[in-house]
């Protein structure tokens, strides 16, 4: 991301929830891109759920004022929050509200009007739990047994952001292994040959994960300047080898294949996902 000019405007962005705010954050951050020479003082107010609280955030708005987004379903904070802020003349917006409002109209019902209830522990809760352990134990190629019970495997060289996608996916509920292809290390040809998971192949190119490794080996207090040069794992021919290579193997197989060398972690997490649902689809079909 460039940096922000010198003179790039301040101000300040409450982010009031009733909940843990995890969607007002979200939200933020994707309005936020599409200002550019800004530069926003995020407040973040989550687990607001009494009116002395609510008091205390207000007090916060009125030392700082700047627009407020909220996710309140209690009718008497919501009136409380949005009057005050109507006297301040800083923007106060309900963000759920117009999807709610066609949601209810849909189905012909209210909803419910319980705050954090997409956190509650139910059978979607310990799903998570269960998807975020599964993955940590088969992270990196660590742990090759029970792999069949995996929902999506990533597989790809080194830095092609495996790990992070994998946590990425096992925070929606998908249990997520991840392979890397090391150059000198075999893996079981049958463990490309699950019938349970789906595989998506992980490619970077070789300028990129050459820029990568060299970031990640300079990081490294003990790593000195003789190591890194002379490295291999930096070595331009034998990563455009292990890119070959690797492709070669996705093609072998048939599986999707997914270039990160310009996607955030996010994105690529979306499109496995997307591949994920058409994979159940036609599973259920057949």
């Amino acid at each position: 991301m460039a940096d922000k000019p010198k003179d790039a405007p301040k101000f300040h962005l409450h982010l009031v929830s009733d909940a843990t705010g995890t969607t007002l954050l979200g939200l933020a951050r994707a309005v936020l891109a599409q200002f550019e020479g800004v530069e926003p003082v995020q407040k973040f107010w989550p687990l607001v759920r009494t009116q002395r609280q609510l008091e205390r955030v207000i007090s916060k708005i009125e030392e700082n004022p700047g627009p407020v987004i909220f996710t309140f379903v209690d009718e008497k904070m919501r009136h409380r929050l949005q009057e005050r802020c109507d006297e301040l003349h800083v923007p106060c917006v309900a963000v759920l509200d117009p999807i709610i409002r066609s949601l209810s109209s849909y189905l012909g019902q209210h909803a419910k009007g319980v705050p954090g209830l997409q956190h509650t522990m139910d059978d979607a809760y310990f799903r998570r739990v269960s998807a975020i352990d599964f993955t940590m134990r088969h992270d990196d190629g660590k742990n090759l047994k029970d792999l069949n019970q995996a929902e999506i495997i990533l597989v790809g060289v080194s830095r092609t952001s495996k790990t992070p996608t994998s946590v990425f996916l096992a925070r929606r509920g998908i249990k997520a292994a991840n392979i890397p292809l090391v150059p000198g290390v075999d893996v079981p040809p049958e463990k490309f040959e699950l019938k349970n998971p789906m595989y998506v192949g992980l490619t970077a190119s070789p300028d990129r994960l050459m820029q990568i490794r060299r970031t990640r080996l300079n990081a490294d207090k003990k790593a000195t300047k003789a190591q890194v040069e002379n490295n291999e794992y930096l070595d331009f021919d034998k990563i455009e080898e292990e890119v070959r290579s690797a492709r070669r193997l996705f093609s072998k197989h048939g599986w999707a294949v997914i270039d990160v060398t310009k996607r955030s972690i996010e994105e690529t997490a979306a499109e496995i996902l997307a591949l994920y649902q058409n994979h159940q689809d036609q599973s259920h079909d057949e």
